[in-house]
């Protein structure tokens, strides 16, 4: 149909499509923008960190959660995981090309929260 702004079904399931309830990009959405995924992805930005580091600079978080939202964003493509067999067991954590990009984002998004607080905290925004 010509003149139709609608994306075909085909472009959308390609892209995908956050506002259609089934899509996956929902799921991803809510891993990167949940405050400990957020967090996470800001905290790995400047570089690798095994888990202790990255559950002392994300502080707040539990073992569980923390473990839980790097399994979440691994599954996503957005954190790598590298073990070593040594012992103690160590695991480093470290963002992929994706996970570098969707960090950038939520941490200007973050940067924003920050520079805005004063007026946000009070409910008045300046225009």
């Amino acid at each position: 149909m010509s003149g139709d702004p609608s994306p075909r079904l085909a472009d959308r399931m390609e892209r995908g499509d956050v506002f259609a309830p089934r899509c996956p990009s929902r799921e991803i959405l809510k891993h990167v923008t949940s405050s400990w995924g957020t967090l996470t992805l800001i905290a790995l930005l400047p570089g690798t960190l095994r888990f202790s580091d990255l559950r002392r600079r994300v502080a707040g978080v539990s073992e569980r959660m923390l473990s839980q939202t790097l399994k979440q964003l691994e599954g996503d493509g957005l954190v790598h995981r590298r073990s070593f067999p040594v012992v103690p067991p160590r695991v480093d954590y470290a963002l992929t090309e994706q996970g570098k990009q969707a960090a950038v984002l939520v941490q200007a998004l973050a940067d924003w929260i920050e520079d805005n607080l004063p007026a946000l905290a009070s409910g008045r925004v300046n225009d």
